[in-house]
């Protein structure tokens, strides 16, 4: 009981620690915490793809993520795919979205690279040409096999993460690095608490999200208490820190 006391008020000094680093750095969930009203937030785009035109030759996929809108700002990040095939003029973008109709699955929600209610998108991965082109068919056949398409809770899951980490599972191709912060990536069902994590590749167990651990290339050696992830990573190296996500972030081209 000792070893569990202590290991649960390290945990918790740690995670206040990221919180209060995050605060003041201005990096909880890599931005500020908006004060406008959310139908006056930016939702133009951040330039951070090739205009499709100009790319019309090359298949591109990509996966965004940016903090949540408003005070959940503070604690975790909203995560969506984005690809487009050799020859298409235009990407597709897909998420998951806990308002409107029943079901949450969004496809060209918003602009591809948009800032998500203000907040800046950065990119996780991408992949161009071939690669690229080579996953854009299971990526749609994992967008159709989400479990959950018309189920949506903030915490601890299913939400916009749960959605795209069950899409890097069954595509483990995208070898995605999922950040700490993107709160909803470990759920699962009580009935199936182990699997993949998800980079697809390594060992996952996990309580609804609650509580389990990550092990993986991608995700290191991770720990999830009540959906605040904790851990570190060698390939490469990083710390992952609930609030702040992974640090330094590091996106695969």
């Amino acid at each position: 009981m000792k070893i569990i006391g202590k290991f649960l008020l390290v945990y918790g000094i740690v995670s206040l620690t990221a919180l209060l680093c995050s605060e003041i750095t201005g990096n909880s969930a890599s931005h500020s915490v908006t004060t406008n009203h959310w139908s006056q937030t930016r939702r133009d785009s951040a330039h951070l793809l090739d205009d499709p035109n100009q790319v019309i030759h090359t298949a591109i996929v990509a996966v965004f993520a940016a903090k949540t809108y408003g005070w959940r700002g503070r604690f975790a990040v909203h995560t969506w795919l984005v690809f487009k095939r050799a020859g298409d003029d235009h990407y597709t973008r897909y998420e998951v979205v806990g308002w409107g109709p029943d079901a949450v699955i969004r496809r060209n929600y918003a602009i591809a690279d948009g800032y998500w209610f203000g907040a800046r998108p950065h990119l996780l991965v991408e992949y161009r040409g071939a690669t690229a082109e080579a996953m854009i068919g299971q990526l749609n056949a994992a967008v159709n096999s989400y479990p959950y398409p018309h189920t949506y809770r903030a915490w601890p899951g299913p939400n916009s993460n749960t959605f795209i980490a069950h899409i890097a599972r069954e595509v483990p191709q995208l070898s995605l690095n999922m950040p700490a912060n993107a709160i909803g990536k470990d759920y699962r069902p009580l009935r199936d608490p182990i699997g993949r994590p998800p980079s697809g590749s390594g060992f996952q167990f996990s309580l609804l999200g609650v509580l389990g651990v990550n092990i993986g290339r991608q995700e290191g050696l991770e720990m999830n208490l009540l959906g605040v992830d904790l851990g570190i990573n060698f390939f490469p190296l990083q710390l992952r820190l609930p609030f702040m996500g992974n640090i330094p972030t590091q996106r695969q081209l």
